[in-house]
């Protein structure tokens, strides 16, 4: 059961990736934003050729390869992880389907065509926190619930 739930869930988030990603191609140019919360949340169509909030975006391609690598190795090793899991901590589950589901997301960008789509573009004035998308949004949401299960792990250890 846990090995269905894994892939159901990394599935609808590839899948939800990647459908409000070919909706964004189709209905906006490059860079063009339309406002859906003015003064805080519009979707602009950017690419990104680097890694979170386009660091290292200005390498040559040996940064095209090391990401996709990387991004590869993190959803191997999460779903390895999750076979692997004893049946106690099952509570990861979620946690890691998201984080690998965000990170196939985002390296089958990197292979279609070398760069990240990210449309969210979430701002306060003229202050804009970098472009991002559902996968990154599923990365950052599992990486957050990880840390609350092994929070709450801990502690129910520390009190035993």
């Amino acid at each position: 059961m846990k090995t269905l739930a894994y892939f159901l869930i990394l599935l609808a988030v590839i899948g939800l990736d990647q459908a409000t990603k070919l909706w964004v191609v189709q209905s906006l140019h490059l860079y063009e934003s339309r406002q859906i919360i003015p003064g805080f949340f519009a979707l602009m169509y950017a690419r990104n050729t680097g890694v979170a909030f386009s660091m290292f975006a200005h390498h040559d391609s040996w940064g095209h390869y090391f990401f996709v690598g990387i991004n590869c190795l993190a959803v191997l090793g999460l779903t390895v992880a999750n076979f692997r899991m004893e049946s106690g901590r099952s509570r990861y589950i979620v946690p890691f389907a998201l984080i690998a589901g965000g990170a196939a997301g985002n390296v089958i960008d990197r292979l279609r065509f070398g760069w990240v789509i990210d449309f969210l573009d979430v701002y306060a004035g003229t202050y804009h926190w970098p472009t991002f998308n559902i996968a990154d949004s599923a990365i950052c949401v599992g990486v957050g619930l990880f840390l609350a299960v092994n929070f709450t792990e801990e502690k129910r250890k520390s009190q035993l």
